[in-house]
């Protein structure tokens, strides 16, 4: 599957950029002049986004994906027959056809890329899967355009090569194709709608329906944005701003590949094998950061001569340059994996090829929309350093719209830092949190911060019932209440508060949500576990009145007394917590370990404790 689709990468940007450069440097079309080859041949490829991505989406949820991947690399070598004969011939016209087709084969393939994999990886391997396919896409896209140069630039014979090699790729990839494993139909009864207007106003409706997954194709679809405006600027860069010729304008298409392919890869390593929204917002910063600073370092550079790749190199001013490229294009590849893979986890199996095809169609509108902005903005006087700084600034706007519209990713962004760098936090046995359904967490209250850790260990949101006092406190209030906590008062003191806790839970269990509860009813003031209270019978008392029996995961959260966020300071005679920030230093060992789930028909707050003792001290 890796390999089906990077040769389709591949061949794509080794066909399109090998015709740019024909069309550009070696013939003469009068009816397109060299200014304009680029544009056409970008518009005609990404036309097919638009008029065919809502069909795709259906005949991908509809068959089984093995057969579509097989008639797409088909037809891949049909149209690069047909992309031979015009290279050979120097035929124009039909090089402008196999563009468009090329363009459909990419429709056609898009949905059924990212809806195979949630078929065929767990949860765990989701991450990893997709930022193996984000790295080979880019490094694809990168060898394509590199060896399209070269073989077009042969003297002579650059037209047969790149025939040869446009035709070859297509028949590697349907080799390849042959051994890729099924994957059945996820909606073999759907009737096709053939229309592709009102299709995609529909795969647009249906992608809004779930606000997490819509806002998240929202987010993709502005990073395409992003990236469109660097690299459709790269030769005006090379050639306007950093002095550069054609071989420094392929080097930054090198060193932007290079970081989004680093990028893609070390969401597996950060993320823990999970499906982590955490480093989208760290993503973001990082977009932001570098792209503001990508302006500063290209305002201060001399005025030189047209410099050849090796003297480029040879000037120190530069590698500031190239730096923040590299990492705001790793910081994107960080930023978009978990966008991707979070859509493929939580769109309805028997939907999730058709909301693909609108991310594919809104990805297709604001890459559109970020030429005619960048147009603009270049005829209205500004610089492309400006335009760089310009999307970056935008990038802090759209990014904090979205983060506030959907606060998972940001307290999920919180929880990914707790865990990350105020400590060096292990999970063991976290396979026992269900990946769906409903479900009771419970687990020792050791510190102010037990819930945001908890929170980096599940793949899932979840919804934590907690003292009505700890919303009082800066910062951490705000985080609970950004995650929709449940605050919870003693009867005696607050009845309706009460109430409408157990209430509200019981409403998570029936909508198959997580529910989490710290059964001590309060932080320990002594590192001890205490007493579990009756609370949690109750909920599975009104979960079992709706028909929901949910079983108790026990969990254990273990060296974190002692710690700043626990009660272990002594001041005026009482335990208080958050009073020395450095007391265990930065990156100390906490761990969560989590047990075998226990039935509801069999929970007690006794067996409960007992099982979560056990689990302190393994």
């Amino acid at each position: 599957f890796f390999w089906t689709q990077f040769s389709g990468a591949a061949n794509d940007n080794l066909f399109k950029f090998a015709f740019t450069v024909m069309v550009t440097y070696q013939l003469q079309v009068s009816w397109m002049p060299p200014a304009m080859a680029g544009l056409v041949i970008g518009a005609l490829f990404i036309l097919p986004y638009l008029l065919f991505s809502a069909t795709s989406g259906q005949v991908t949820d509809k068959y089984e994906k093995t057969k579509i991947i097989r008639f797409v690399k088909n037809l891949e070598i049909v149209i690069m027959s047909a992309a031979a004969f015009g290279f050979v011939t120097e035929n124009v016209a039909v090089l402008l056809a196999c563009t468009f087709l090329m363009g459909l084969h990419s429709t056609l393939f898009g949905p059924v890329k990212f809806a195979y994999m949630p078929q065929v990886l767990s949860e765990r391997e989701l991450t990893g899967g997709n930022g193996m396919v984000e790295m080979g896409t880019f490094v694809a896209i990168l060898l394509g355009n590199v060896v399209g140069g070269l073989l077009i630039a042969t003297p002579g014979v650059g037209r047969l090569h790149v025939a040869i090699g446009c035709l070859a790729a297509a028949v590697v990839g349907r080799a390849v194709a042959q051994f890729i494993p099924l994957a059945p139909a996820t909606d073999p009864g759907l009737k096709i709608n053939w229309n592709p207007v009102t299709e995609t106003w529909r795969n647009l409706k249906m992608a809004h329906g779930n606000p997490v997954v819509f806002r998240s194709l929202l987010g993709i679809s502005w990073m395409w944005f992003f990236g469109a405006v660097f690299l459709s600027q790269f030769p005006s860069l090379s050639r306007e701003v950093l002095h550069g010729n054609e071989q420094v304008a392929s080097f930054l298409l090198v060193v932007f590949s290079i970081g989004i392919a680093t990028g893609s890869l070390l969401c597996e390593v950060l993320s823990r094998r999970h499906v982590e929204i955490g480093l989208v917002p760290l993503g973001a910063i990082g977009m932001t950061v570098f792209a503001v600073d990508f302006y500063f370092a290209t305002r201060s550079l001399p005025p030189a001569d047209t410099l050849a790749l090796g003297e480029f190199l040879a000037r120190p001013a530069h590698w500031r340059v190239l730096a923040d490229l590299l990492l705001l294009s790793l910081f994107a590849g960080l930023y978009s994996v978990p966008m991707y893979a979070l859509i493929q986890l939580r769109a309805q199996p028997t939907h999730r090829a058709r909301i693909i095809a609108a991310n594919n169609i809104l990805n297709a509108l604001f890459m559109i929309a970020s030429s005619l902005i960048a147009g603009v903005l270049l005829q209205s006087g500004f610089s492309i350093p400006q335009i760089f700084l310009f999307t970056g600034l935008a990038n802090a706007v759209v990014a904090f719209y979205i983060f506030m519209l959907v606060p998972e990713y940001l307290l999920r962004f919180f929880a990914w830092v707790m865990s990350h760098v105020v400590y060096r936090f292990k999970v063991r046995g976290d396979q026992h949190i269900p990946l769906a359904g409903p479900a009771v967490l419970v687990c020792n209250h050791v510190s102010f911060v037990d819930a945001v850790l908890l929170m980096a260990a599940s793949p899932r949101p979840i919804y934590f019932v907690m003292d009505h006092r700890i919303f009082r406190i800066p910062l951490l209030g705000t985080i609970f209440r950004l995650a929709k906590a449940i605050p919870v008062a003693p009867r005696t003191e607050d009845a309706g508060t009460y109430e409408q806790a157990f209430e509200r839970a019981a409403q998570v269990l029936r909508e198959g949500d997580l529910l989490a509860i710290f059964p001590e009813g309060a932080l320990t003031r002594d590192g001890t576990l205490q007493e579990f209270k009756g609370g949690v019978m109750k909920i599975l008392e009104r979960a079992q009145q709706d028909g929901v029996a949910p079983p108790v995961i026990p969990m254990a959260l273990t060296n974190l007394w002692g710690s700043f966020f626990s009660r272990i300071e002594v001041v005026d005679g009482n335990r208080v917590a958050m009073v020395r920030p450095f007391r265990r230093g930065i990156f100390a060992r906490v761990g969560l370990n989590v047990g075998q789930p226990v039935p509801a028909a069999q929970a007690q707050p006794a067996l409960l404790r007992d099982r979560v003792a056990a689990l302190l001290v393994e």
